[in-house]
């Protein structure tokens, strides 16, 4: 996959990257030498103004240096968009004129590292509700709660959180902070051992009455739907948008490889490769064809949100129906390789099934299917989003 512009990504880093991915997941490591490469190479800078110091790229931009390293390296690039994705939206911020976070895009030029605390487990509806306490007190905030899939664990200097201001209970609020790491009151769990993206890292983070000065609150706005503003909106768009596209990437390296794999692999019931099998070449043709469904349309959704484009109440339903798209799209894709590669597939040394593994997650990553569904239709039908059912 060649790279175009001014990428940060050298063939060397990437193929560093790609050399360690398996390591990574194999040993359920963080991918700390990929992590400091794309340091050193100002990776964690993209998204920063040029202004202050950064590369200035926009979410279009961004998406496709992340689709270069997620070819190579997939867990390391979701990692890393924990991060991406607070200096994107910091920085769609400030170029629109509100300066509320410029103190973040600064701090990342200093180097700091900032990342994602917002899954937790009972709540679906992650940044519009929240299971996690933020009481109000003297100079900022305290949050008790826990908070999972927390990427970047070892290496986050701030960490980004939400929870629910409940004292008002007619009018609840988000309260959006950035947690630094010397903060008193949490504890990091090590839990994570699981099925894909291992090299991400992603522990757990408990809250016990952690205090947050006003400083680093990034915003207080209503629970639901009602609250989703321009920060709330493009921290769904910077992060489910790269999302997307690195599951793509994943997807078309499990094609390539297939066919690769393929031209190679014979069969005693033929006299030329498999690849002249005309169920092979169904499959094949099956995968390709879905590859070139998701691409533009991921790409349109990013281009547009970089341009401006006003879709109004439109772009949460863009957003949420782009990343699935791309995830279901390269779940089959990756599925068919499975499939196609016959039992070869299943040892670790060919890679496929580690593609295999981190692909299913796509499916995990909010929004999941049935939060998709829901947005998009009460989108479609004119129902606010907010509104329970009804039964009988």
């Amino acid at each position: 996959m060649a790279l175009t512009g001014q990428s940060v990504l050298s063939e060397e880093i990437l193929a560093r990257c790609a050399e360690r991915a398996a390591i990574y997941d194999r040993d359920n490591r963080f991918f700390s030498e990929d992590f400091e490469e794309l340091r050193a190479a100002r990776y964690l800078l993209l998204a920063v103004p040029k202004d202050l110091g950064g590369l200035g790229m926009s979410l279009a931009q961004v998406a496709q240096e992340q689709r270069h390293l997620a070819y190579h390296a997939p867990a390391t690039a979701l990692g890393i968009n924990m991060h991406l994705y607070w200096t994107g939206v910091a920085a769609d911020l400030w170029h629109a004129g509100d300066k509320s976070l410029e103190w973040l895009l600064k701090d990342v030029v200093n180097g700091e590292v900032f990342a994602a605390g917002h899954a937790e487990s009972g709540n679906d509806m992650p940044l519009l509700l929240s299971t996690t306490r933020a009481e109000r007190v003297d100079g900022g905030y305290r949050f008790t709660g826990r908070k999972s899939f927390g990427s970047l664990t070892p290496v986050w200097t701030y960490l980004g959180i939400h929870g629910m201001d409940s004292s008002d209970p007619a009018a609840p609020k988000i309260i959006h902070a950035f947690m630094p790491r010397g903060t008193k009151g949490y504890a990091i769990k090590e839990t994570w051992d699981v099925l894909g993206m291992r090299a991400t890292r992603s522990d757990d983070t408990v809250l016990e009455g952690a205090f947050v000065p006003d400083k680093y609150i990034g915003r207080v706005v209503s629970a639901g739907a009602a609250g989703i503003d321009r920060f709330v909106l493009g921290i769904f768009a910077w992060a489910l948008l790269v999302f997307g596209n690195i599951y793509y990437s994943l997807a078309q390296r499990a094609l390539d490889w297939t066919i690769d794999n393929i031209k190679g692999k014979t069969s005693l019931a033929l006299s030329r490769s498999m690849a002249y099998h005309a169920e092979v070449q169904h499959a094949v043709a099956e995968m390709v064809m879905e590859l070139e469904a998701i691409s533009p349309h991921i790409e349109k959704v990013a281009q547009d949100w970089s341009d401006g484009v006003d879709y109004g109440h439109g772009w949460g339903a863009k957003i949420v129906a782009a990343k699935y798209r791309a995830v279901e799209g390269a779940w089959k894709v990756v599925d068919h390789a499975m499939e196609l590669a016959g039992g070869f597939g299943i040892f670790k040394v060919a890679g496929l099934e580690r593609l295999f593994r981190d692909a299913r997650l796509g499916r995990i990553h909010p929004a999941n299917s049935f939060l998709t569904h829901e947005f998009v239709a009460k989108a479609a039908l004119g129902i606010n989003p907010d509104e329970q059912p009804r039964w009988g």
